[in-house]
């Protein structure tokens, strides 16, 4: 699966118990920027995917930009700057 989201939005890969997931998506929300949610527990193949971005770790959030790089639960500052 291609997970690199269209320009000017992310990919948010996520799990159901995440706290700062929720808060991060609130916030997204509230700054009416994009994403695509995936939940690592329920998409074959994305807890490597993201194991792979976070040195052997399934943190989440994890984000991936349009040019193809990643965070690990960055803030929404660093997501509209990066965006921006």
């Amino acid at each position: 699966m291609d997970f690199v989201p269209a320009s000017g939005t992310i990919t948010m890969f996520t799990t159901d118990w995440c706290g700062y997931c929720k808060r991060l998506k609130k916030q997204l929300d509230t700054a009416g920027i994009g994403y695509t949610e995936v939940n690592i527990e329920r998409v074959d193949g994305t807890p490597e995917l993201v194991m792979s971005l976070n040195n052997g770790n399934q943190t989440v959030p994890t984000i991936l930009y349009p040019d193809g790089s990643a965070a690990t639960n960055p803030s929404l500052s660093q997501v509209q700057a990066k965006l921006a």
